[in-house]
C-alpha cells in the first residue's frame, strides 16, 4: 500500500471518528456545555479531514493542525489524569490522540516546490 493511500484511509477514519462526536455533542449540550463546545470543534475538523482526502498535498495545513492539536490535547488530558483532575480512564483518549497525531505526522505529504516559480529569464518577457 502506498503512502498516499494509507494517508487517505487514515484521514477517512479520523474524519469519521471526529464527525461521530456530533452525537455526544448534542446529548451533553445541557449537562456539559464546555464538552459540547470542544466536540463542535472536532466535528468541524472531521468535515475538513474528509474534504482533505481529495487532495492531501493541498491540505497539508489541516493535516498538520490535526496532528499537533491532537498532541496538545493529549498532553493536557494526560497531565489532568495524572493529577487526578479527571478520571484515569481519560488516559485511553490520550493514547488515541497520540496515535492519531503520530500517524498523521508520519504520513503527512511532503512540501511541494512552487511549480509556477518565475525564473530570471522569464522576467524579461513580463
Amino acid at each position: 500500500m502506498n503512502r498516499e493511500l494509507a494517508l487517505k484511509i487514515v484521514l477517512a477514519m479520523v474524519g469519521l471518528l471526529f464527525i461521530a462526536l456530533g452525537y455526544p455533542m448534542v446529548v451533553f449540550i445541557r449537562q456539559e456545555p464546555a464538552l459540547s463546545m470542544q466536540f463542535s470543534l472536532y466535528v468541524t475538523l472531521g468535515v475538513f479531514l474528509l474534504l482533505a482526502i481529495r487532495d492531501p498535498s493541498a491540505s497539508r495545513s489541516v493535516i498538520a493542525f490535526t496532528a499537533w492539536s491532537s498532541f496538545a490535547h493529549a498532553a493536557l488530558m494526560g497531565t489532568q489524569a495524572c493529577r487526578n483532575m479527571v478520571a484515569r480512564g481519560e488516559l485511553i483518549g490520550v493514547a488515541v490522540l497520540v496515535i492519531i497525531g503520530a500517524v498523521l505526522i508520519a504520513l503527512a505529504p511532503p512540501k511541494q516546490l512552487l511549480e509556477s516559480a518565475v525564473y530570471p529569464s522569464q522576467l524579461q518577457s513580463l
